[in-house]
């Protein structure tokens, strides 16, 4: 899962998280993520990952796209990255992960101690007998 925080434009401060691939960014309002900004095609670049390289971004022919200010139509993305479509920026963030609860363990792990003090309380009173 990652996050895109929008860094320039009318929605700067925004952050949109993306949970399933491939996601569309443009202007088009059926996309991912939709910027009405100068310079934003429809369907400007797409996100896209891959087991074997990442994140991947991939930008319409002939849109003006970079990553880190420099000019690319194809790139793979790091955390952090600050990518340019049109007169936006937006930067790629991984999103902090979801912690599962851990009461269930926590409570399996204090019933197996009490079971155990319990049990050697119950031997040291047998032998003693």
């Amino acid at each position: 899962m990652i996050q895109l925080k929008i860094l320039s434009g009318r929605r700067a401060g925004d952050m949109c998280v993306v949970r399933q691939f491939p996601f569309r960014i443009g202007r088009a309002p059926d996309n991912g993520l939709a910027l009405d900004e100068p310079g934003v095609w429809d369907c400007h670049l797409n996100l896209d990952f891959q087991k074997q390289e990442g994140f991947i971004l991939r930008s319409a022919k002939d849109a003006i796209t970079a990553v880190n200010d420099e000019p690319t139509n194809a790139s793979r993305l790091r955390n952090g990255d600050r990518i340019t479509l049109g007169s936006v920026k937006i930067q790629f963030w991984l999103a902090p992960p979801r912690q599962r609860g851990l009461q269930l363990r926590e409570t399996s792990v204090w019933l197996i101690l009490i079971l155990v003090t319990a049990f050697q309380f119950f031997l040291i009173y047998h032998l003693l007998k």
